[in-house]
């Protein structure tokens, strides 16, 4: 399985940015997708994770309301839209994919990572 995610930058607060990540290797509908994040200093954090057919999301606490995921299956590609992003949103972020069919958590495939910084 290899990810790539891509659409990371430098933002200014309360601008939006949707990451991107691609993946292959294996039927990308038959598997769960998760972003994440990880600032300087800091433990990685979940943000949203999708079911394989797109049907079921969930989401971190600290973006709920703000950040939307989704997925083209067509296309393998697994989306994160933040809106309002806030300079405690710079981080690296992280597109992962389960190990196991279903709506699970055992994410065990990782994208590289993209870098989001926001200005204040």
């Amino acid at each position: 399985v290899q990810l790539q995610a891509y659409g990371g930058g430098l933002v200014q607060a309360g601008s939006s940015l949707r990451l991107s990540c691609v993946a292959s290797g294996r039927t990308f509908s038959l598997y769960a997708m998760g972003w994440f994040r990880q600032a300087p200093g800091k433990e990685r954090e979940f943000l949203a994770a999708i079911s394989g057919s797109g049907s079921r999301t969930y989401y971190g606490d600290s973006v709920k309301g703000r950040f939307t995921i989704s997925r083209d299956n067509a296309q393998n590609t697994v989306y994160l839209q933040m809106n309002s992003l806030q300079p405690e949103d710079t981080a690296v972020y992280y597109c992962a994919q389960t190990s196991t069919k279903g709506f699970t958590a055992d994410f065990g495939s990782w994208g590289q990572g993209t870098l989001v910084t926001v200005s204040s």
